[in-house]
Parts: structure tokens; C-alpha cells; sequence
């Protein structure tokens, strides 16, 4: 959903956009200006089988929305297009929904995804790629709020420089297991001046992301440094969008938080290791660098990761040392940062 707004913003020129999404997602975008209306789809409780599918259907009919862009490809949306009426249906030529497409569009696998998504917005070919726009989030004042409370708590002053970490993923695989090694490098840093005094570490993430933010939280308590601030199941995805745009710098997996850093242009370490940037989903924020184990012949080994190693031994992540990862986070923080500007 984060990645679909460019594709929003360059719809609202022409016209009303109405989004169809699903529960999780709907909030992502509130307040922002190029969204008319967000129809909520809860295809997995109230909004279940062809009934639901019906319901939704007809509150895309009553938008009077004459053109609808399968974003997400699923046959399912296309079947709720299709019982909505909506004469021009557009979508990838490799969606599951393809056959209830009016147009088809080609899925260049060498662009990324937000590139990718523009383009069911254009009538340019395959050949002629429409440019790479960053996505944007608008969090509100409540958002903010809800940031401000957190920091508070933890004893953080608006002038103290943040570093964000996000160690988790849905995908295992996915998820850098030195996050915790890494917290005692940036303390360490913070201790003898190579990162500011005052410097705090903030981890992010969902509600099942807090062992991991215990982990690194300890781990930087024994080295004497202060108390990590532990946003995990605490904010929203708008106000952390709204956290991470305070932060001097984000690290985190190929996971949600490296596009919310995109959306709000933090400078961005992102770790790769069993996926590859060229899947189309790496950071754009305007200062980013990819930490990945080149040359494993393994690699990549899935469109989003397995939960275990095929092969057992997991060195797509398991090779990545702490130290190179706090050496780029600490210059994405610094006023060299420009180094790593694409």
C-alpha cells in the first residue's frame, strides 16, 4: 500500500481516487490528498465469500468510478471490480485476476515495484518507463502526538538525535539476527564520540517484534549505555512513519519499515539477505545503502524468503557483521551521508 501512492498521486490529477483496501492498510492512508475516499475490504472476517465480495462491490459502484487499477492483482479484487460494473479494469499481465482485465500491462521485473505500480497509471510501454517516485505518508497531529508521549516516557529531549532499528519481519528468513550485536557497536559509539552524546537507539516493529527489542535493549543496558526506547506494539503505522522521520538514520530489514523511511526520506541501511533489491522493493529514500552478502550463488533463494535456510546455513545474514553495518549507519548520520546519495 505504501508503494501504490505514487501511483495515487498521479491518478488525483485527473480526477477523485477511491482505494480499495483491507483493514491493516486502510489507515496507512489517512490524511492524505490524494485519496478521495478508502472503501475497507475485510476479506477474512466481515467481508468474507461472495456475499462481502457483493457488499464491497457495491460501494465501489455507488464512486461512480468508470476505471479501476488492480494494483494488487489478486483475483479477488478483479471479481469485485468486475460485480462493481466498472467498464476498464487495468492490471499486470501476470496477475491471478488477468482474466477479468480489460487492459493487461506488462510487469517489467527490473524496475521497482513503486515504478512498477505507475505504470497501470500510464500509457507508456515497457520501453518507456515512467521515472521512480518516492511514496508519502501524511501522519497527523494525533500521529505526532502519539510520538511525543512515547519519547517523554523514556526520558528523550526533542533535541536528541535518533537512531532507528526495525529487527523484524514476517518472513524468518528476512530478519538480520544481529540487531542485538549491533545495538552494543552504536553504544559503544555514542560512548567514545564517533555518533553525538546524547544519541538515542529507538526500536521499531509490531507487538511480536518486543523480544527482539528486548534483546537489543539488554544487551545495550550491560554496556552502560541509555535505556533503548521500545516502540514495538506501541504506535501505529502513521506515527511510526512519524518516529522514523526523526530519526537521523533507519536500519532494518526488507521489511514495512524501509518504505515508511521512504515515505518519509530518512536515510536508510537496508539488510538484505535471502531477497535482493532487484525484486523491485528496495529503499528510495534520497540517502540509502544496501548492506547484502554478495557472491552466494544461493542467493536470492525466494521472492520473499523462507522461513528457514534451504540449505541450512543462512550466510546470506549470518555473514553480515555488525561493525560494517554501524560503520554506514554512522556515516548516514553524519554530515558524510551524501556519500551514499544515489
Amino acid at each position: 500500500m505504501i508503494l501504490t501512492t505514487p501511483l495515487l498521486e498521479r491518478l488525483a490529477q485527473d480526477g477523485p481516487v477511491h482505494v480499495v483496501a483491507t483493514p491493516a492498510n486502510a489507515g496507512i492512508l489517512a490524511n492524505h490528498p490524494a485519496v478521495a475516499s478508502v472503501i475497507v475490504f475485510d476479506k477474512r472476517r466481515a467481508d468474507r465469500g461472495l456475499a462481502g465480495m457483493r457488499r464491497v462491490a457495491a460501494a465501489v459502484r455507488a464512486t461512480g468510478a468508470r476505471r479501476a487499477y488492480l494494483a494488487q492483482g489478486s483475483l479477488r479484487t478483479a471479481a469485485v471490480a468486475w460485480l462493481a460494473g466498472v467498464p476498464e479494469r487495468i492490471g499486470f499481465a501476470t496477475s491471478p485476476g488477468r482474466l477479468l482485465y480489460t487492459r493487461q500491462i506488462a510487469f517489467d521485473r527490473m524496475h521497482h515495484h513503486a515504478q512498477r505500480l505507475s505504470q497501470l497509471a500510464s500509457a507508456a510501454t515497457a520501453n518507456e518507463a515512467v521515472p521512480v517516485m518516492r511514496p508519502s505518508l501524511f501522519p497527523s497531529a494525533s500521529d505526532v502526538a502519539q510520538v511525543d508521549a512515547l519519547l517523554r516516557e523514556y526520558h528523550a529531549g526533542a533535541t536528541d538525535a535518533l537512531i532507528a532499528v526495525a529487527p523484524g519481519s514476517v518472513w524468518a528468513t528476512k530478519r538480520w539476527p544481529s540487531y542485538d550485536a549491533l545495538g552494543v557497536e552504536l553504544v559503544a559509539r555514542i560512548s567514545d564520540g564517533r555518533l553525538p552524546a546524547g544519541t538515542r537507539l529507538v526500536v521499531l516493529g509490531g507487538a511480536d517484534d518486543a523480544p527482539l527489542a528486548a534483546a537489543i535493549a539488554q544487551r545495550a543496558a550491560e554496556c552502560g549505555g541509555a535505556p533503548v526506547i521500545d516502540a514495538t506494539g506501541r504506535l501505529s503505522l502513521l506515527a511510526s512513519a512519524a518516529l522514523i522521520g526523526r530519526a537521523r538514520v533507519l536500519i532494518t530489514n526488507d521489511s514495512a519499515p524501509l518504505h515508511l523511511a521512504s515515505a518519509m526520506n530518512t536515510p536508510t541501511v537496508a539488510v538484505f539477505g535471502p531477497t535482493i533489491p532487484a525484486f523491485g522493493f528496495g529503499p528510495l529514500a534520497d540517502v540509502r545503502k544496501i548492506v547484502e552478502r554478495e557472491g552466494l550463488a544461493c542467493r536470492p533463494c525466494g521472492a520473499h524468503g523462507p522461513q528457514s535456510c534451504p540449505l541450512g546455513h543462512w550466510q546470506c545474514m549470518r555473514d553480515l557483521a555488525p561493525d560494517r553495518v554501524a560503520d554506514i549507519a554512522q556515516r548516514l548520520a553524519s554530515d558524510s551521508a551524501g556519500d551514499f546519495a544515489p
